[in-house]
């Protein structure tokens, strides 16, 4: 799969974005939000870390087999990127590309803190705006993104 690209691509995840939204956000909500993602993520065979954070706190954070500890460093810099940018960590790395500088390549974000790679999409509640964000760490980018937003639309839907 190639990375998107276009200006297409980048509606698309917008659009995914006001789609994709809470009318409220708790901790028992991020418990049975991972939990869901954990066991969907298990019942495929998926090595993923699945974390979930809200105003600065950890509020469920789960490390499937097959993982390793540089996920967690993968979580930490995506979700920091959805953090500063307001934006999935793909939407964010969609439109570097578009403008012509890859975010790897920017000299003005430290690499070692931020990740603009598919995986952290924000936790958007009605009314309030960005609260959090959701992570998973372990696949390819892009499938880490589809996961994430195929769960989050079904755990919305119910």
């Amino acid at each position: 799969m190639t990375l998107p690209a276009s200006d297409t691509d980048l509606a698309d995840l917008a659009a995914q974005e006001a789609r994709l939204v809470f009318d409220a956000f708790d901790h028992d909500t991020a418990w049975a939000l991972g939990s869901r993602m954990v066991d969907a993520a298990r019942t495929a065979s998926l090595p993923v870390v699945v974390s979930i954070g809200m105003g600065g706190q950890r509020l469920f954070h789960a490390a499937l087999p097959g993982t390793v500890p540089d996920n967690d460093h993968w979580v930490e810099r995506k979700s920091a990127v959805v953090l500063r940018y307001g934006h999935s960590s793909l939407y964010v790395g969609t439109r570097a590309r578009i403008e012509g500088m890859p975010f790897d390549e920017r000299t003005d974000v430290d690499h070692a803190r931020y990740a603009a790679h598919g995986g952290s999409f924000p936790i958007t509640v009605r009314g309030s705006g960005a609260v959090g964000t959701v992570t998973v760490s372990g696949l390819p980018q892009l499938e880490d993104h589809a996961f994430l937003v195929r769960l989050l639309a079904a755990f919305l839907a119910d």
